[in-house]
Order: C-alpha cells, then structure tokens, then sequence
C-alpha cells in the first residue's frame, strides 16, 4: 500500500501530466470514493482511481501500488498470439509457410535393390 502523495507521484511519472495529491482526491469523488491526505491506496483502489485518468494509463492498480517502482520492462519482445481451438492442435499465425513433407531427390518410383539388371 501508498499513501496519496506517492499515488500521485508516481502517476505522474508515467505521463506528460503532473498530479498532485488534491488530483488524486478529485479522481477519488469521481470514483465514488471517500478519501482523505492520510489514506494508504491499495490494488482495488488504486485501479477505481486508474479507472478515472483518462487517457488510462499503461499499469494496473496493482503494479502502481507495488513495492518495486517503476514496474520492469522486460527486454524479450513479445511471443505471437496462440490459440487453442481443440485439444491437442495449435493454430499459429495464419501466415506461417507449409513445410514439404519429404526432402531429398525425387524417385522415378521404383525401390532401390542390391540386384543387377540382366542377371
């Protein structure tokens, strides 16, 4: 949990706009919700405020309120979209090229054998 001031600090550290911590008492009566300077913020709560900022931030109430600030970013880019449509079988992105089901020399049809021809 945070106190109001910090709410507001680190709200406005993820845009251009500056909140303070009468900002944070105004998203606070639009949410329908009682608030005074000493309140200590938890998820729930952070996330009705969050839901009041427009345009909505790029966190959830609980990464706000969360101990380690700013959240991490991670370095990996993102996995593509799965979905699973039956058990078992995956379906990937539509434009995935096929793979050919066998590699090597084509064959004129007839089994290799050890014998000569002739004999």
């Amino acid at each position: 949990m945070i106190d109001v001031q910090e709410f507001a600090r680190r709200l406005s550290s993820l845009g251009a706009e500056a909140f303070t911590s009468d900002d944070v008492v105004d998203l606070a009566t639009a949410a329908d919700v009682r608030m005074s300077a000493d309140l200590e913020i938890d998820a729930a709560l952070a996330q009705r405020l969050l839901d009041q900022v427009s345009p909505p931030p790029a966190v959830t109430g609980a990464q706000i309120v969360a101990s380690q600030w700013p959240p991490p970013v991670s370095s990996r880019p993102a996995a593509p979209a799965v979905s699973f449509s039956s058990p078992g079988a995956v379906d990937g992105p539509a434009d995935q090229p096929g793979r050919p089901r066998r590699s090597g020399p084509v064959r004129n049809g007839r089994r290799p054998t050890s014998r000569r021809p002739g004999r």
